[in-house]
């Protein structure tokens, strides 16, 4: 496979306020074609972030008392959505790429990759969902009723024509923690794991986040190699 286009920086377990110092430090750079686009890869301590259509936190279904109890942080972030959580065992990407006008091509690559990623972890059912933004694999019966699967999380903004944030595939993640919240807004929807998944189709050895940041790094480069990676003039002159 040929080298991508874009820089590959694997942050490791990162707070999200040093990961999100970061990324705007990044996004200047890349504005002003001092830096390549990059993909960041991080693991977060437990936090809660809430998009722009969240400000007023409605769906964490938890006082901000327990959640302080608990150690975990929310944070208002300029990303589109709704609340989502962050935690350990969950791989968070970050492309820090342009985009131009071209918002909604984009989030169909974000969800072009992060299916063959799952795909190449043993998970062929990953699926968009029409009309919702994430992936899903089949959705499941649990107590005579049918919840839809949400495996992988986005949420982006584009400053200048340069994205910041992207997605969050829970790989081992601690599902519970999201029994803190709505997830997404989304009523009927179950999150699910690779790991769950696994463990519930009867497979063994479920891929490790080493795994996980090496199919997602590959798929990246394979979805965005045709990609236009140009940066329109006009957003070094802030429009």
């Amino acid at each position: 496979m040929s080298d991508p286009a874009f820089a590959v920086l694997d942050l490791g377990t990162t707070g999200y306020r040093d990961a999100w110092d970061l990324q705007k430090t990044l996004h200047a750079q890349v504005v002003a074609g001092e830096a390549p686009p990059t993909l960041l890869l991080v693991e977060h301590p437990p936090v809660l972030t809430l998009g722009r259509k969240a400000r007023e936190g409605t769906n964490i279904v938890v006082t901000r008392e327990y959640l302080r109890a608990q150690g975990i942080e929310v944070l208002d972030v300029e990303r589109g959505g709704d609340v989502t959580y962050h935690g350990p065992g969950q791989l968070v990407a970050y492309a820090i790429f342009p985009v131009g006008r071209k918002v909604a091509d984009f989030l169909r690559l974000l969800e072009q990759a992060t299916i063959g990623a799952l795909h190449t972890l043993g998970l062929e059912d990953a699926r968009p969902n029409p009309g919702y933004a994430g992936v899903y694999v089949t959705p499941r019966k649990v107590n005579g009723l049918t919840y839809e699967q949400k495996i992988a999380s986005f949420g982006v903004a584009v400053q200048r024509h340069v994205a910041l944030h992207g997605l969050a595939l829970n790989v081992t993640t601690q599902l519970q923690h999201f029994d803190l919240i709505v997830p997404c807004g989304l009523h009927g929807t179950q999150m699910t794991s690779v790991a769950r998944e696994y463990e519930l189709r009867g497979l063994h050895m479920a891929p490790t986040m080493t795994d996980a940041k090496a199919a997602l790094t590959d798929a990246f480069t394979t979805t965005f190699a045709p990609y236009d990676w140009t940066l329109p003039t006009f957003a070094a002159a802030g429009s």
